[in-house]
């Protein structure tokens, strides 16, 4: 049974993660709004810049050499923005996978000392019962970091296909601008 200090302390601890969550997806969302305000502005002013260069051109080649030479860049920007908006909603997921994964690993602490407790004060001829209370904790916490495992592999995978996509699409942005140029 547990104490009401155990109970207060508990609550303690819930209420600090809970914060500490708290600041990490405000953090987030600072960062989110940080990367949009940039992009926007950047977006602003080069909408600026190519306006003043569309209103220049003579022709309708310059026009096209003048498209063609936006595309690249605009590709790398559309490429950067991901990667950074990729980097803040992972890092967030990580803060709150990290806490998680504590405060499992605290539930499977307090559960098997528990489950020792219960052994201890068991009666006599209970320890066929108690081992095989034992192996399922053991087989639940191995099942578990199992599917951690399983996770983090599938992450690794999902970043890498992440930069893959991302790093095709740049390079396929600038074989079509270098093609474009040529025309």
């Amino acid at each position: 049974m547990l104490t009401p200090e155990q109970l207060v302390a508990s609550q303690k601890a819930n209420m600090e993660t809970l914060y500490g969550l708290t600041t990490k997806a405000f953090e987030g969302v600072e960062k989110l709004v940080e990367l949009n305000l940039q992009a926007t502005k950047a977006a602003l002013d080069e909408s600026a810049v190519h306006t003043q260069a569309v209103l220049s051109v003579k022709d309708a080649q310059e026009l096209i050499a003048l498209q063609a030479s936006l595309f690249q860049p605009l590709a790398e920007k559309t490429a950067a923005y991901s990667r950074h908006l990729y980097d803040i909603a992972s890092g967030t997921g990580v803060e709150f996978s990290k806490a998680f994964e504590g405060k499992v690993a605290e539930g499977q602490a307090q559960f098997a000392a528990i489950v020792d407790n219960a052994a201890k004060n068991a009666p006599a001829g209970s320890e066929t019962a108690v081992a095989m209370m034992k192996s399922a904790v053991a087989a639940a916490n191995n099942a578990f970091e199992s599917v951690q495992k399983a996770v983090k592999q599938a992450s690794d995978v999902a970043e890498a296909n992440f930069n893959t996509m991302t790093t095709t699409a740049t390079n396929a942005a600038k074989s079509a601008g270098a093609a474009a140029k040529k025309r």
